[in-house]
């Protein structure tokens, strides 16, 4: 990349990249110079240091992977339609492929720890709106939201860990629509009513032989 193409976009990015190869100590700004061909004067045109970096970074990824993706969503009218593009998304082509299994193994730095923490939220709730909108009363709803959440976080993380036993979860497998439209349905079944437990049969008496009876 040539010096003068270089601008802030790039160097969050290239710490985002980093992050998803090696954490939070993958940000230096001497390699990040390198990989973007650049040399350190170009980091501190743009940024007073490397804490300013991750920030700006971390900041980068809730926009484009959260704050834009649920305005986009809410544009659609249907429920359905707005649940299906969510989960879609969510689930499909990763820009950095195991940037957010990495955040979340980096909440131990606060100020990862604070913007994963804002992310979750944002989305947690927004999965419950969803499923609102589909019918679910809200108790319900925000059970549906959790195991949504769950199931994202772990398709990421087969992805992640195990490709090869679940290849299913790339987006590359031609089995992956399928795989992905049976847990969407999942998803987004009708919600059933409790099932109540059933009481135990009384046990019957004991047999007792008819006094005189052969």
């Amino acid at each position: 990349m040539a010096k003068g193409k270089v601008c802030r976009d790039d160097w969050t990015m290239a710490a985002l990249r980093a992050l998803a190869r090696g954490g939070v100590a993958a940000v230096a700004v001497d390699g990040l110079a390198r990989e973007l061909g650049v040399t350190r004067g170009s980091f501190y045109w743009h940024f007073d240091n490397r804490e300013a970096l991750l920030v700006a970074a971390l900041e980068a990824w809730e926009l484009h992977a959260t704050t834009e993706v649920v305005a986009s969503v809410r544009t659609l009218e249907d429920p359905v339609a707005r649940a299906r593009a969510l989960f879609g998304e969510a689930l499909g082509s990763e820009e950095i492929a195991g940037l957010e299994p990495a955040l979340a193994a980096e909440t131990g730095q606060p100020a990862v720890a604070e913007v994963v923490a804002r992310v979750i939220e944002t989305r947690i709730a927004f999965l419950a709106e969803v499923f609102t909108d589909l019918g679910l009363d809200r108790p319900t709803a925000r059970h549906r939201a959790l195991a949504a959440y769950a199931a994202y976080l772990g398709w990421l993380e087969l992805r992640r860990t195990a490709p090869q036993l679940a290849p299913e979860t790339l987006p590359q497998d031609p089995r992956s629509p399928a795989a992905l439209d049976h847990l969407v349905a999942l998803l987004l079944a009708p919600a059933q009513p409790p099932v109540q437990p059933s009481t135990p049969a009384a046990e019957p008496a004991p047999f007792r032989a008819v006094p005189g009876a052969d």
